[in-house]
């Protein structure tokens, strides 16, 4: 479970990133997180796994206060908390499988990580999470030789190999043709209802945030604008989200 409590987000040039948000969200919702660029999606999405600290407020995952954690303790919480970007994030030299087993780094030596030494019980999963987004006839091949899609597929599955609760992505398919880009969202949909796991996915295209997702959350001007079912979004919501607004925030 994700919980904020009049959370906010003050960059140090003065800017409102996050204000007062309050928030819960459990275990097995798939969630949208849409708005205007600058409405302060991003900097909602990266709160949750620390990579934006908050300003002011609470925000609790699984219970542990998100920002009383430094060092070790944050890093042991992100294992819980897997991130798809939209760049991919890969070592583009390396197999594929070696970048699915960069997320099981954190568990292992240096000198293990640098020579490659992983268990069995690791590559196994590894290869377990490329099969369960349908690329698992890739894992040998160099990542750079992939396409955009494979390659967020990869993604994909190095957050899966971690086997967290949460899943987060920051515009995942922002770069990938449409026919792709609901493949992308076909394996986030299956994971979240076969897995049970916490999806939660910033993104710019509105009609695949209303097809693929349970819950809509709306940014404006670093605030909640709407939060509820697909099902109570219309048409004049959605102008009003996306309306220009006068001041101008972080993504």
């Amino acid at each position: 479970m994700i919980e904020f409590q009049e959370v906010t987000k003050l960059y140090p040039n003065g800017v409102v990133g996050l204000e007062n948000i309050n928030l819960t969200i459990s275990q097995g919702e798939f969630v949208a997180i849409i708005g205007a660029s600058g409405a302060g999606k991003s900097t909602l999405i990266r709160t949750i796994n620390g990579l934006t600290a908050i300003s002011s407020g609470s925000l609790k995952v699984n219970g542990i206060e998100i920002s009383k954690l430094k060092g070790r303790k944050l890093r042991n919480l992100r294992q819980n908390i897997g991130m798809v970007f939209q760049s991919y994030n890969l070592v583009p030299r390396i197999s594929v499988l070696r970048n699915v087993l960069s997320s099981y780094a954190p568990h292992l030596s240096w000198i293990q990580v640098l020579f490659g030494w992983y268990p069995r019980a690791a590559k196994l999963g590894a290869l377990e999470s490329l099969n369960r987004v349908g690329i698992l006839d890739k894992a040998f091949i160099r990542t750079d030789q992939l396409s955009g899609g494979q390659q967020q597929r990869v993604s994909l599955a190095r957050a899966l190999n971690q086997n967290p609760d949460i899943l987060l992505a920051d515009e995942p398919v922002a770069a990938l043709d449409p026919v792709t880009a609901k493949e992308v969202m076909d394996d986030f949909k299956k994971i979240n209802k076969e897995l049970n796991k916490i999806v939660i996915i910033n993104i710019h295209h509105v009609e695949l945030a209303l097809e693929y997702a349970h819950r809509i959350i709306a940014i404006k001007d670093g605030a909640i604008f709407f939060d509820g079912p697909v099902s109570a979004i219309t048409n004049e919501v959605l102008d009003e989200i996306y309306r220009k607004s006068t001041t101008s925030k972080p993504s």
